[in-house]
């Protein structure tokens, strides 16, 4: 078992660069098996999520070449429907290929998703979708077992609840079909839209008919594109807080500033200020942080993603905050750890009260989830001592080469195989 060990205390410098977002990738990967042409892929993050997903496509019938942040995909002769447990148990994101997989071949048996322990996350919506389009759903020992009954050639449909999984599978089963699909209530984050324009690019005829709906009109077949993948807006706030928790000032290159503007918008109510020096550049001056009260919400509201990050800055802010987690149920789970630094934050349902500290003090600590791994991180940057972090495989799932790029920044921070 790997783990991180930080030294606390030291000042970072330089640029960091932002790779590809691991969000984006992941449902665009899930949309290759809709098009049978090559497919090349850009800014491809290299984190186990990708990895995973890349083995799964290629146990359905996919050939799939990596250089270095590059995709090159194709399509073998042979075509399979089973996504097995053993390439589905580590990553939410295995349920999306069930979308593509029903369009093309007419027949699904996708594992039940694993992933990370905050929340049941289920994939109710996605199969009531599903049944909604005309296919059969069956949970049969852990798998969802799907088939094409009788498919409608129209389709209004309305999402119960905003959900970007969910979302996306109605997009990738809907593209490639003999029918109209108006989606509503649709979930509007950056890396929706960046399925959406990689299937435009392959031929797709889908259009925004207003802010949270689409009209999706079925295309006989999709060519092959080649496609960029967009920068990890999540990973850009984290190495935002990485910043402003150390107090130093940094740029981060290859962002999107349309897709972070709600995150600055927090962390200049914090006090924080930025300066964009260019097109894709940010540079963070990181002023003494004042207490928040923010409230997890689909975009263009706060990200659930960040609100981990976001709280190990406010352990250390001078005053009372407040964070609302609406988005999931379990999403508190590294408070525990954080505690065991010393911090001062007590849990009320889905309430996280925080009561700034002077400092916080090393220790061992375990990582939960992606995000908590990533918190606990940013903690130990600042913490008096060393800090170890175990399960760091959690990390490894989502962000490229965290602790290279903070290293090269200063940080005293490496990997052991304990």
């Amino acid at each position: 078992m790997k783990k991180i060990i930080i030294k606390g205390g030291a000042k970072l410098h330089g640029s960091i660069n932002i790779s590809g977002s691991k969000n984006a990738c992941l449902p665009i990967l899930a949309a290759t098996l809709l098009i049978e042409e090559k497919v090349t892929l850009h800014n491809v993050p290299l984190v186990r999520d990708i990895l995973t997903m890349v083995s799964l496509l290629e146990s359905l019938g996919k050939s799939i070449k990596i250089k270095k942040n590059i995709l090159e995909i194709k399509s073998q002769k042979k075509k399979n429907f089973f996504a097995k447990y053993d390439l589905v148990k580590t990553m939410r994101a295995g349920i999306l290929v069930i979308g593509p997989l029903l369009a093309k071949l007419n027949k699904a048996k996708v594992s039940l998703p694993g992933g990370c322990a905050i929340g049941a996350r289920p994939v109710d919506i996605h199969l009531d979708f599903l049944s909604k389009k005309g296919y059969q759903n069956k949970i049969i020992n852990g798998y969802v077992v799907s088939k094409k009954k009788k498919l409608r050639k129209q389709l209004s449909y309305l999402f119960k609840k905003i959900s970007v999984g969910a979302t996306e599978t109605a997009i990738l089963n809907s593209c490639l079909s003999n029918s109209e699909v108006r989606l509503k209530n649709i979930a509007i984050e950056p890396e929706v839209f960046d399925l959406i324009n990689f299937l435009i690019s392959a031929g797709a005829n889908i259009k925004s008919t207003s802010k949270r709906t689409l009209l999706i009109k079925g295309v006989n077949n999709l060519q092959g594109t080649e496609y960029n993948i967009m920068p990890d807006r999540i990973e850009a706030g984290t190495y935002m807080i990485a910043s402003i928790i150390t107090k130093s000032k940094i740029i981060l290159n290859n962002i999107f500033p349309d897709h972070i503007k709600n995150i600055i918008k927090v962390l200049k109510n914090g006090g924080i200020k930025f300066k964009f020096i260019s097109d894709s550049s940010l540079k963070i001056f990181p002023n003494k942080p004042k207490p928040l009260k923010i409230k997890t919400v689909p975009y263009p509201g706060f990200p659930t993603d960040m609100q981990a990050q976001l709280m190990s800055l406010l352990t250390l802010t001078k005053g009372s905050s407040e964070i609302t987690e609406d988005i999931f149920e379990n999403r508190f789970l590294h408070v525990l750890e954080l505690q065991r630094m010393g911090a001062t934050i007590e849990i009320q349902n889905n309430k996280a009260k925080i009561t700034g500290v002077e400092s916080l003090s090393g220790a061992e600590v375990m990582a939960t989830d992606l995000r908590a791994s990533v918190c606990l991180v940013l903690a130990g940057l600042v913490a008096k001592g060393e800090t170890v972090i175990n399960r760091i495989y959690h990390l490894e799932r989502g962000y490229e080469n965290l602790v290279g790029k903070l290293k090269k920044c200063g940080a005293k921070i490496k990997i052991i195989d304990a």
